[in-house]
């Protein structure tokens, strides 16, 4: 098979439902590669960083990259990125559209002033065209001039004819439309009802009809059992209830991968393709396309050796494992949702039976539910509290929303609350076991890692003697190396401020008021340590005793790690930003820490109040080093000298300065640069906002400059 270069019709449609999650987001900068690839970086209140990237050459593409995923940004911009700068800087994104069943996207972005849309056509030569609110056409990537349609500055933007949707038809329209044809049913699936080879194939083995059979001599029932396995997929698809899949095949010991797709195929599977299954089809895509970018690449240089890709291997497990530990924790999220709706029914039985009586004896007695819902809107401006319960009824599903302490719960009238919660408690153990699923596979991916890692320390080159010890023993000069691998895997701590201690130990700090709530309630353990500057606007600093995938535990903190991590907290606190060199910190165990205000009292987001003792660090020398580390991973690393310098294969001391924090972050990365033959290395992993993420807020100066 053929590797995909391109997003299909279908997979548009799946991608589609995730790129909605993202309203909302902000545009900050548009950036245009070549003639071809757009990039628009944009940040959200809660997701932080999002890199949106639209390809239209080849290959084509539509997806939120991972930032690791994301070149370089390109020199000076062209005139098409500066207009959409322009047009969207500040802007917030509204939603996607797909054109019909076509390769085409438009998305919608508003700001005071305007509403620009920027049309992405996958199809073809490809193209981007931005347009305002009239859809008039600003600017495009290429100027078409058709008979059927015009994309040119200041023309009407025009679609394309749409085609045959088989997403939308309903069962006579797609009867129709095969009865059109002259060929046989997978041939007729894949151009009359434009679904491609790939699809139309899935679609015959699904519903389990010949894919041979001529037209002509089609049944009804072969129509039918095709309309359903059609049904069936696209209610998966407008229902967002995906399943992703990265399939890869192998061949003398070379993986590649051969297509992402939103919902396994029975087609690939029978292929022999290993699966990877995935959270969602956006990350699927972005695995894929970046994978098969390393893969063309490699294949282009024509290596001297026959050496497999470890490391590369390597890195999709351990992407793979923090995709299957993010999967866990939301099974447990949304176990743990369902079996509190159950709580809250038992907890409110009589309010619950009371509407589910009331709704019965009106369907019983021929009432309509637009009359039950009118009912109760009535009741419910009378105070009644059942009927303030009521927030929704639903015709088709015959379910009654009700909303109790903020949770909305759906149930069904004729069911009673007992069996209402057994519902919903039988649902919680369907989540957990599915977590349980999930649990068994990260061990099974754990094992994959440890034997690539195998395989690598016992690879040698053919006919290549084993290095003596003393060859092992040599350490690598990365600062002279030519070409220095990078081997980045972005954790989820890396959105927080962050550090290793000189021990080992991972220390957590907020950036603002909602991740230092973030941090108490979600990632503070028993065993852990709290620290706080005696200062307003300093981050809830927390010394993780654990890793946060293991069980909590008492440990033994070294002194050394505490010390560090009264420094990070008074380095990154409003000290800094007042130019003063020293401040003192206060740790406290996690349960003298509150939410709770004493009676009359207010806490404000992300502060708390802490009950107890408090074991004071005195005189703390603020002090933040930020360096590049290049073993056993590649990486930016900053916080306190002690921590940082020796993992790092070169470093820059800060102290409280003039130069504002952009700044700074600037001019450490062009001294990264100059340290380091390999420039590019540097552009990949400690760009100017990688090393800004270290940077305290404030005024810094790089020690003896």
């Amino acid at each position: 098979m053929d590797r995909k270069r391109a997003m299909t019709s279908v997979d548009l449609a799946a991608q589609v439902g995730e790129l909605r999650d993202y309203t909302g987001a902000v545009v900050d900068k548009a950036y245009l590669y070549g003639d071809d690839l757009v990039r628009l970086k944009m940040r959200d209140y809660d997701r932080g960083r999002i890199e949106l990237i639209v390809e239209v050459g080849d290959p084509k593409r539509a997806h939120v990259a991972t930032p690791e995923h994301v070149p370089d940004a390109p020199g000076r911009p062209p005139n098409f990125a500066m207009m959409m700068r322009n047009r969207i800087a500040g802007a917030n994104f509204v939603g996607v559209e797909q054109h019909g069943f076509d390769r085409i996207l438009t998305f919608e972005f508003e700001r005071e002033d305007a509403t620009t849309y920027v049309v992405a056509e996958l199809f073809g030569d490809g193209n981007i065209a931005v347009m305002n609110e009239d859809r008039e056409v600003i600017d495009s990537l290429d100027t078409v001039r058709l008979r059927s349609r015009t994309v040119a500055p200041g023309s009407q933007y025009g679609y394309p004819e749409s085609r045959f949707n088989p997403l939308q038809c309903d069962y006579d329209a797609f009867e129709a439309k095969m009865e059109q044809s002259d060929t046989d049913l997978v041939r007729t699936l894949a151009t009359q009802l434009n679904f491609g080879g790939l699809y139309a194939e899935e679609l015959c083995t699904r519903a389990g009809v010949e894919k041979t059979v001529d037209i002509a001599d089609a049944t009804d029932e072969q129509y039918e059992a095709l309309f359903g396995a059609l049904e069936r997929m696209r209610e998966r698809i407008h229902e967002s209830r995906l399943d992703p899949r990265l399939y890869e095949e192998t061949e003398e010991e070379t993986t590649k991968v051969v297509d992402a797709t939103p919902l396994p195929l029975e087609e690939h599977e029978a292929e022999g393709y290993d699966a990877t299954a995935f959270e969602n089809f956006n990350g699927a895509i972005d695995e894929y396309f970046h994978r098969l970018e390393q893969e063309s690449e490699a294949a282009s240089e024509a290596p001297g050796s026959s050496r497999p890709d470890f490391e590369a291997e390597i890195e999709k497990y351990k992407r793979i494992i923090e995709q299957q530990k993010g999967a866990i924790e939301d099974f447990e999220k949304q176990a743990e949702t369902e079996q509190e709706k159950a709580e809250l029914l038992y907890g409110n039985y009589d309010l619950v039976d009371e509407i589910c009586s009331t709704v019965q004896e009106a369907r019983d007695g021929g009432v309509p539910w637009t009359d039950i819902e009118a009912t109760f809107e009535e009741a419910a401006e009378q105070g009644i509290p059942a009927a303030e319960a009521v927030v929704g009824v639903d015709e088709a599903e015959a379910m009654v929303t009700i909303e109790i302490d903020d949770a909305r719960i759906d149930v069904d009238p004729y069911m009673g609350v007992e069996k209402n919660a057994d519902r919903l408690y039988t649902e919680a153990k369907r989540i957990r076991s599915k977590k349980e699923g999930a649990q068994s596979a990260i061990e099974d991916t754990r094992e994959d890692l440890e034997d690539v890692k195998q395989r690598r320390e016992e690879w040698t080159e053919p006919g290549e003697e084993e290095e003596t010890e003393a060859e092992e023993a040599v350490e690598r000069d990365y600062l002279s190396m030519g070409s220095v691998p990078v081997r980045y895997d972005e954790q989820w701590y890396e959105r927080f401020r962050w550090f290793r201690t000189s021990d080992g130990f991972l220390v957590l700090g907020g950036r603002n008021a909602d991740q230092n709530e973030e941090l108490v309630k979600k990632y503070m353990e028993p065993s852990d340590c709290f620290f706080h500057a005696q200062a307003h606007g300093a981050p809830v600093t927390i010394l993780k005793a654990t890793e946060p995938d293991e069980a909590a535990r008492d440990v033994d903190i070294p002194d050394s790690s505490t010390e560090e991590a009264a420094q990070f907290a008074v380095s990154y606190s409003s000290v800094w930003k007042d130019k003063k060199f020293s401040g003192d910190v206060y740790e406290v165990d996690p349960d003298q820490v509150s939410k709770t205000p004493e009676s009359g009292e207010y806490i404000e987001k992300g502060s708390f109040v802490i009950r107890g003792d408090r074991n004071y660090y005195r005189d703390v020398p603020v002090g933040v080093a930020i360096g590049i580390k290049c073993e056993p991973d590649t990486r930016v690393i900053g916080g306190p000298p002690d921590a940082i310098e020796p993992r790092a294969e070169t470093s820059v001391r800060l102290e409280p300065g003039q130069f504002a924090q952009n700044d700074i972050a600037k001019r450490i990365y062009r001294t990264f640069r100059e340290r380091f033959e390999d420039t590019s290395f540097i552009r990949k992993i400690a760009s100017p906002d990688r090393v800004q993420e270290f940077c305290p807020n404030g005024g810094s100066r790089m020690v003896g400059e």
